[in-house]
């Protein structure tokens, strides 16, 4: 899959508003933690990259979860595993 990074993080921000209606993506930071932002429990975010995962169909192993704080991150982490992306398969 072959995604700019301006259409994936639009598709990650679609994603996230699926689980936080109320959020005003215009007003969202890329570099700013996702969390504070949207004010997401756990729950919440676990949900996030699921969903994550449903759409990219890349896995996101567990001890990657503390790396993906803000947008910019999210979309690095995706683009780099995915099929086309910079970085391969690297770290999957």
């Amino acid at each position: 899959m072959t995604m700019d990074r301006h259409t994936m993080a639009q598709t990650v921000v679609a994603l996230l508003r699926r689980i936080a209606p109320e959020l005003e993506s215009d007003a969202l930071e890329p570099k700013r933690p996702l969390r504070q932002q949207v004010d997401l429990d756990s729950m919440d975010w676990l949900n996030f990259l699921i969903s994550l995962h449903e759409r990219f169909g890349v896995s996101i192993a567990e001890s990657d979860y503390a790396g993906l704080v803000c947008l910019d991150d999210v979309v690095d982490y995706l683009q780099a595993r995915l099929p086309g992306g910079r970085g391969g398969q690297e770290g999957a």
